[in-house]
C-alpha cells in the first residue's frame, strides 16, 4: 500500500513538473520565433542601426528543444536533432509529416524570401521525465518482490530449522525408552522361557518396538540428505499395504495393484517413502470413518512415475487443495497438522518430486498424486558438481 501511495504521489508531481517544463518550452519557442523575425528584419535592412547580438545569442543558446524550419521553397532545416540529421532531408521530411499528423500548427516567420514555417518538439529531457514514474514503479515493484522473496526464504529457512530440531529431538527422546523396552522384553523372555503365551505376546511387542525404532530412524533422517536407492514401486506399495491393512477397520477395503512380475524402478529412501504412503493412508482412514475403499494406481511417462492414492472419504474442497500441505492445517480434533507438511518436504526436498491433490469432491473422496523422477536426482546433482 505504501508503495502505491509513493507511486501515485510521484506520478502527480512528475506530471506537474512536465506540464511546467512544457509551458516553458512553448514560451522558448515563441521567443525563438521572435528572434528569427528580428534577425530576418536585420538581413532585409542591412542599414538598420540595431544591435541583434541578444537575438543571435538566444538563438544559439537553444541546445535542447528540437525545431524544424520549412522554407518557402520546401527546403527543410533542423536544429538539435543531431549533426547528421539536422540536414538530412529524408529524416526531416518524415519528422515534418509526423508533426503535421499530430495536429501542430506552425509558427510563421516573415522573411525577405517569404514565409518560413517553424515546428518544434519537446526536449528529450522532458520526454524522459514523463517515463520516470513508470521506471520508479518498476523499481519499487522489484524492490517489493525481492524483499518478499528474501523474507519468504528466511521464513522458510527458519521453519526448516524448527522442523529439523523437533524431528531430531523426537528421535533422541524415543531412543531411551525404546532401549529400555527392549531390555525388559529380553528380561521377560529369560525368566519366562516356558510360558508360550507370554512369549507370543513378547514377540508381538518386539514387532512394535522394531516399528518404533523405524519411526525414530525416520525422524533422525529429517534435515540430512538421505540415501536414495533403486526400488520396485510395486514392492514398496505392498509393504505399506501389508502394514496398514491389518491395523484398519474391517469395513475398509484395500485395492492395490498386483504387479509381482513387473519391475518399475524409482529412486527413494525406503524408510521415508513408506512414511509418506502410510501418512496418506492414515489420512484416508480418518476421512472414511471406518468404511470405504482405499485404492492405489501406478503409471508413468518418459521422465516420471506417478502414484495415485484414492479414498472414498469426506473429500476436500477445491479451495483447500494447497492449504492441506501447510503446517498446522488439520480437520481432526486431535492433531498438529504436520503429517502432510512433512510428506511434502520429504517428496519435494529429498526426492525432487511432487505431491499434490489431483482431484477431490466433498462426500465422494480424494486422490493424492505422488510424482517421482525415474532418474536418480542425487546422481544428477553429482554430475553437475
Amino acid at each position: 500500500m505504501a508503495g502505491v501511495v509513493i507511486v501515485v504521489i510521484s506520478v502527480l508531481y512528475t506530471k506537474y513538473l512536465t506540464d511546467k517544463l512544457a509551458e516553458e518550452e512553448v514560451k522558448k519557442v515563441e521567443q525563438l520565433k521572435t528572434a528569427y523575425d528580428q534577425l530576418s528584419y536585420a538581413f532585409e535592412d542591412l542599414n538598420a542601426q540595431c544591435d541583434f547580438t541578444f537575438q543571435s545569442t538566444f538563438f544559439e543558446s537553444n541546445t535542447s528543444v528540437p525545431i524544424l524550419l520549412v522554407g518557402p521553397d520546401g527546403y527543410l532545416e533542423g536544429k538539435n536533432y543531431g549533426p547528421e540529421k539536422d540536414t538530412n532531408q529524408v529524416f526531416l521530411t518524415q519528422k515534418l509529416e509526423s508533426l503535421q499528423a499530430s495536429g501542430q500548427e506552425p509558427r510563421i516567420i516573415t522573411s525577405p524570401v517569404g514565409e518560413i514555417q517553424l515546428y518544434f518538439e519537446h526536449s528529450r529531457i522532458l520526454k524522459l521525465l514523463t517515463y520516470y514514474p513508470f521506471i520508479q514503479l518498476v523499481l519499487i515493484g522489484a524492490f517489493i518482490l525481492f524483499g518478499y522473496l528474501a523474507f519468504s526464504s528466511a521464513r522458510r529457512a527458519e521453519q526448516n530449522r524448527v522442523w529439523v530440531g523437533m524431528a531430531k529431538e523426537t528421535a533422541h527422546q524415543l531412543g531411551t525408552p525404546i532401549s529400555g523396552i527392549i531390555a525388559w522384553l529380553e528380561h521377560l523372555t529369560s525368566i519366562k522361557e516356558e510360558d508360550e503365551e507370554l512369549l507370543e505376546i513378547v514377540e508381538e511387542l518386539k514387532k512394535d518396538v522394531l516399528r518404533l525404532e523405524l519411526i525414530s530412524d525416520r525422524f533422525s533422517k529429517i534435515g540430512s540428505e538421505p540415501e536414495l536407492k533403486a526400488v520396485n514401486v510395486y514392492d514398496e506399495l505392498a509393504k505399506c499395504r501389508n502394514y496398514m491393512e491389518p491395523r484398519s477397520p474391517r469395513k475398509v477395503n484395500f485395492a492395490f495393484p498386483e504387479k509381482a512380475g513387473e519391475n518399475l524402478t524409482v529412486y527413494v529412501n525406503p524408510h521415508l517413502f513408506e512414511w509418506v504412503v502410510e501418512n496418506l493412508l492414515r489420512n484416508s482412514l480418518d476421512a472414511m470413518e471406518g468404511k470405504g475403499e482405499i485404492s492405489a494406481s501406478v503409471y508413468e511417462d518418459d521422465n516420471f512415475v506417478y502414484i495415485d492414492i484414492t479414498d472414498t472419504g469426506k473429500g476436500i474442497p477445491h479451495s483447500r487443495f494447497k492449504t492441506v500441505f501447510q503446517p498446522g492445517y488439520t480437520t481432526k480434533k486431535r492433531g498438529w497438522g504436520l503429517g502432510l507438511s512433512l510428506t511434502k518436504r520429504i517428496i519435494e526436498d529429498y526426492h525432487k518430486g511432487k505431491i499434490f491433490v489431483k482431484e477431490s469432491e466433498p462426500g465422494k473422496g480424494t486422490t493424492f498424486t505422488i510424482q517421482l523422477p525415474k532418474k536418480n536426482p542425487q546422481a544428477q546433482n553429482k554430475k553437475r558438481d
